[in-house]
């Protein structure tokens, strides 16, 4: 099923499928410097909370420490599928992750096209998808984070998807009631893959959500986060059909 995303990091046709699909499952990225190597050559990275000054984040399980508010990406746990950053007011148009050493079992990524969640909500439920839609309807980040919803109109003709379904963020009650719903819509599209060392993936973190599942063993990937170079023909967002923008 992630078959057709498949593509070398040197492919010339890396870009177009990033823009038509808004996922490329990438080949030869052996280690941090390759990732980053790639990220700079069709993206502005933007450092993360937890990068070094590079913008590189080494992510692996720190022990039970570290699973709280926020870190739980630095467990073993299974992740919710969320987007990167929601809790800042422009989170990065492109998440561009690498393997450097696979778990010894479990830790498969899940990925989610927000198109097709989107879509199915247009379909199925429309009066959640105006509830998932309604301005500052979720506080995403805690109390210092940033009011909004988990679809909104990103002012460049598309919609742009925010979530994260931890404590880190809170839905009015007219929005938490239809979390049930969205997290159907959510399992109905999920895919999971697993990466061996030297693969990886880049998205649009205005479209898709990822995820994981829970792991043993030493798992150790590598993030950056960043927006796609003004060159690039790759506008971020999930696509509206114009009967539903109507």
């Amino acid at each position: 099923m992630i078959e057709p995303y498949h593509v070398n990091a040197g492919s010339v046709g890396l870009v177009e499928l990033i823009a038509a699909r808004g996922l490329a499952v990438v080949e030869g990225l052996d280690g941090p410097g390759d990732l980053l190597r790639f990220a700079q050559s069709i993206a502005i990275v933007v450092p993360h909370r937890d990068s070094g000054p590079d913008g590189v984040t080494t992510i692996a399980d720190l022990g039970e420490s570290v699973v709280r508010s926020g870190f739980a990406g630095f467990s073993a746990c299974a992740l919710n599928p969320h987007t990167d950053r929601s809790g800042v007011p422009h989170p990065p148009g492109l998440l561009m992750m690498s393997c450097a050493q696979a778990a010894t079992t479990g830790g498969d990524c899940v990925l989610i096209d927000g198109q097709a969640v989107y879509e199915d909500l247009a379909e199925s439920e429309p009066e959640a998808l105006i509830a998932l839609s309604t301005p500052r309807s979720v506080l995403f980040g805690g109390a210092s984070g940033h009011l909004s919803s988990i679809f909104s109109d990103n002012g460049r003709g598309r919609i742009a998807v925010r979530l994260r379904l931890d404590e880190l963020a809170q839905f009015t009650p007219e929005v938490d009631r239809w979390i049930p719903v969205l997290r159907a819509a959510i399992d109905r599209h999920a895919i999971g893959f697993g990466l061996t060392a030297g693969q990886g993936y880049v998205l649009d973190n205005h479209r898709w959500l990822h995820g994981r599942r829970a792991f043993t063993g030493q798992r150790v990937v590598h993030r950056v986060n960043g927006d796609p170079l003004p060159g690039l023909v790759v506008t971020t967002g999930v696509r509206v059909r114009a009967s539903r923008a109507s």
